[in-house]
């Protein structure tokens, strides 16, 4: 194989593809990037990666194939050669047996791989085929990925809630993520790409957050299949050199009932600025830590009146911020919540105009944005 690349665009394929290597594995062939150069017609390279559960398989035409070839090198060590390699506009990669030679003008370096035989088949186009396959914009797509991966679970007991729910009912997009104490659901249309379609599957958030960095163009449509174990996310089109495949195994159990977890009797409704808000929790949480992490919250009664946030650290301090709020409805009253679990929610609703929905000190609160985005945060004791 050798192969002429362009040094910045295959950084930054490398790096794609070196978030899904194993980090932790008894088979070093893991720990790998495999490198597939064709040249059939038109120049490419394919770079694959895999940790056993989720696979990348990433195209690009940007190189120019002198011979065709494959191999297998550890994927650290390579991207870290063309990282340094900073002062190159192209890179040369050539191998022999299981050795890979990278050179530029006045360096190079011979990396000891694997035969390419021993790797996993990675994911193509034609595994995105089936009754359960729909396609979603980009845009939206990533849409719903940030505005509910951040609530996911980080290594619960409770496997089902490590993911993400994605449903497809044919009229809606939907996607639902909690840990337990927080929960987020965020929808859109689904559009002609998925109408008809039902689907419904648990999608590691390791793999979202990876889906949601293949995105370069918001305008084009994404194709999703679910199967029986695996979620398939293709991007691009193989028949101009650039494309993705993702493939992830899907995560097993049950998601929780989380239409019970909506609270239905909301009595007080407050409505803000977004970045007013945000701030404000933000400077009332300067003054927490970890015995003492809740924002109090309190809530005039006045129609347009000043939100209050306090917030105490023993042998630290205490802060107050006040705040304007939009509008109020309802009676005045006072509750605590993780200035965390707030500020990650504003950060991801892309309205101007947030609405706060509550109904007692000790009950869950409820952030809005539209129609298409909802979170229910649990509250905390503030004694």
């Amino acid at each position: 194989m050798k192969v002429i690349c362009d040094r910045a665009v295959l950084l930054d394929a490398i790096n794609l593809t070196a978030g899904v290597v194993a980090s932790r594995t008894p088979k070093p062939q893991l720990t790998c990037v495999k490198l597939i150069a064709a040249n059939d017609g038109d120049s490419m390279l394919t770079l694959g990666a895999t940790d056993a559960e989720i696979a990348l398989r990433l195209t690009t035409a940007n190189v120019q194939v002198e011979e065709a070839g494959e191999t297998l090198i550890p994927a650290e060590k390579l991207r870290q050669i063309i990282a340094a390699e900073d002062r190159e506009q192209t890179l040369t990669l050539s191998t022999k047996d299981d050795e890979i030679e990278i050179r530029g003008k006045d360096a190079k370096f011979k990396v000891f791989g694997y035969p390419a035989g021993d790797f996993p088949k990675l994911p193509t186009e034609a595994d995105v085929a089936g009754k359960n396959t729909f396609e979603i914009p980009a845009g939206e797509l990533g849409s719903l990925i940030a505005r509910t991966s951040f609530a996911t679970a980080r290594e619960n007991s409770r496997y089902a809630i490590n993911g993400v729910l994605l449903k497809c009912d044919g009229k809606v997009i939907q996607m639902v993520a909690t840990d337990g104490r927080r929960l987020a659901i965020a929808k859109t249309g689904a559009g002609a790409g998925a109408s008809g379609v039902e689907a419904i599957a648990i999608i590691p958030t390791k793999a979202l957050n990876l889906v949601g960095k293949l995105i370069t163009s918001p305008d084009e449509n994404v194709r999703v299949a679910i199967t029986d174990n695996q979620a398939i996310f293709a991007f691009g089109d193989e028949a101009t050199g650039s494309s993705a495949v993702l493939s992830t195994t899907l995560v097993e159990g049950a998601f929780p009932p989380y239409e019970d977890v909506v609270p239905k009797d909301q009595d007080k409704k407050a409505t803000f600025d977004r970045e007013t808000l945000a701030s404000g929790v933000r400077r009332a949480a300067l003054l927490t830590n970890e015995e003492s992490r809740g924002v109090r919250l309190a809530f005039s009664g006045e129609k347009g009146g000043e939100l209050c946030l306090t917030s105490r650290a023993p042998e630290m301090g205490e802060a107050e911020v006040k705040v304007e709020m939009e509008s109020y409805d309802g009676e005045a009253m006072e509750v605590g919540f993780n200035p965390v679990f707030i500020t990650e929610a504003l950060k991801v609703i892309e309205d101007s105009q947030v609405v706060f929905e509550l109904k007692a000190g000790n009950k869950p609160g409820v952030l809005k944005s539209g129609q298409d985005f909802l979170y229910v945060v649990m509250p905390v004791s503030l004694t």
